[in-house]
This record gives structure tokens, C-alpha cells and sequence, in this order.
């Protein structure tokens, strides 16, 4: 089992064709202070299988981590997949929606997807402080 794609968006949704339907792709936040708080984002994910693993549970977790090391919070649930065609592999679109979700650190944070407690793939996200105007660049 894989992760195929992995990225933050601040939209995203999947069409009844199945269709991944993604908008404003980011991988940094610019803050002038600390704490800061990010009203709205979503971790986007395809996991992909073949048929060995099809048709049985799998675990899966998300997990942040901040730029110290730190985990800051951790989601998990279990997925199941059918069977793919012959030859194939069977690919499911996942969208986590996360919302207030708050940076106490300036520095590289780390989304890690774990498939089965593994870690498969990491979305990093940068918290940048952004320079502050002084009065005659205003």
C-alpha cells in the first residue's frame, strides 16, 4: 500500500465521477507572530493497493509534528478496499478537513501519514515569519 499524493490545499473535493478536484495548493504560512492560528486547511491523499491488500482493514494516522519534534495532534481510523480490476490497482481519494489549527513555533512542521503505524509519506508545511513592514515601506 502506498501514498500517491499528499499535499495541503485550502479546497478540495471529489466529483460523483470521481474526479480529485483541487484548489490552492500550499506548503507555507507566512505569520507575524506567534501564535498562529490557520482558520482552514485540507490534507489531501491518495492511497493506492493491489489486490493482496484488498478486502481487508488497514490502519491509517495522521500525525503533526512541529518544528521541535513535538506531536501536536494525531487522527486515526481504518480503511477498507474493494478489489481492483485485473492488472490494476484500486486508488481512493482522502480528504481530511482541518480547521483552528494552531502553530506555537516558527519553522518546518510535518504532516506524516501512517498506513498500518508506517510512516508512508510527510507533507512538510513551513510557518515563515513574514518581515514587517517599517514605516517608509508603507
Amino acid at each position: 500500500m502506498e501514498v500517491s499524493l499528499a499535499l495541503l490545499a485550502d479546497c478540495a473535493n471529489i466529483s460523483r465521477e470521481g474526479k480529485l478536484n483541487i484548489m490552492g495548493i500550499f506548503d507555507r504560512i507566512n505569520a507575524q507572530s506567534i501564535p498562529v492560528v490557520h482558520p482552514q486547511m485540507q490534507l489531501i491523499m491518495t492511497l493506492e493497493a493491489d489486490r493482496a491488500e484488498a478486502d481487508r482493514e488497514h490502519k491509517i494516522e495522521v500525525e503533526l509534528i512541529d518544528s521541535d519534534g513535538a506531536k501536536l495532534f494525531a487522527i486515526g481510523g481504518h480503511i477498507q478496499f474493494g478489489p481492483p480490476p485485473p492488472g490494476e490497482r484500486v486508488k481512493v481519494n482522502h480528504i481530511i478537513q482541518l480547521n483552528n489549527v494552531q502553530f506555537n513555533r516558527f519553522g518546518v512542521h510535518e504532516f506524516k501519514i501512517l498506513l498500518n503505524n508506517e510512516v508512508r509519506r510527510s507533507v512538510p508545511l513551513h510557518i515563515v515569519e513574514a518581515r514587517k513592514e517599517s514605516p517608509a515601506q508603507q
